[in-house]
């Protein structure tokens, strides 16, 4: 088995980077070293006082551990490869901001007459929950890919087939 076997994300990466913003980078800045700082001693700390416990293959404790350690290790290698191929691209700086680029904020009409918010993001900070959007969706494909700006109508390929949707505003922080 390779690392590659071990990376269960999706595999789509723009020229080989992953793009995420700097608020996306530092979350898995911080997950990488709580893991490895933190959550990965303590479990060696508790693995080693199981092991010295006597029979290793009936001691819960030990085999939990050493479980739990291969899913810190998994973990912890596959935030490696995302930090060091990342493309950190900041928003903020955006200069054409009346189009739809990466990290923008864009509300729009759905067929429906729902209106809706989505933030476009890096594929490891998408969160339907606060309408952050992968840009590998569908959504933020053919926003980008339409060089959308308010007003513009654009095609969506959704599974439900193609949808038109109406851009409202296109936002960037500042």
């Amino acid at each position: 088995m390779t690392d590659d076997d071990e990376d269960d994300a999706p595999r789509l990466a723009l020229g080989g980077k992953f793009y995420m913003t700097p608020a996306g980078y530092a979350r898995l800045r911080e997950e990488h070293d709580q893991l490895m700082r933190v959550e990965r001693p303590r479990v060696v700390e508790i693995v080693s006082w199981a092991a010295g416990n006597g029979d290793r293959s009936e001691n819960a404790d030990y085999q939990y551990g050493k479980r739990r350690l291969r899913e810190i290790d998994k973990r912890a290698r596959y935030l490696t490869k995302r930090l060091e191929n990342a493309e950190i691209v900041d928003p903020s700086r955006q200069t054409m901001r009346n189009q739809v680029f990466f990290g923008a904020t864009v509300t729009y009409i759905d067929e429906s007459d729902v209106e809706r918010t989505v933030t476009i993001v890096g594929v490891d900070e998408a969160d339907m929950t606060q309408g952050k959007v992968s840009l590998t969706s569908p959504i933020a494909i053919a926003l980008i890919k339409a060089k959308a700006k308010t007003g513009d109508e654009v095609s969506v390929h959704t599974p439900r087939g193609i949808e038109t949707i109406e851009v409202l505003a296109v936002r960037y922080p500042d």
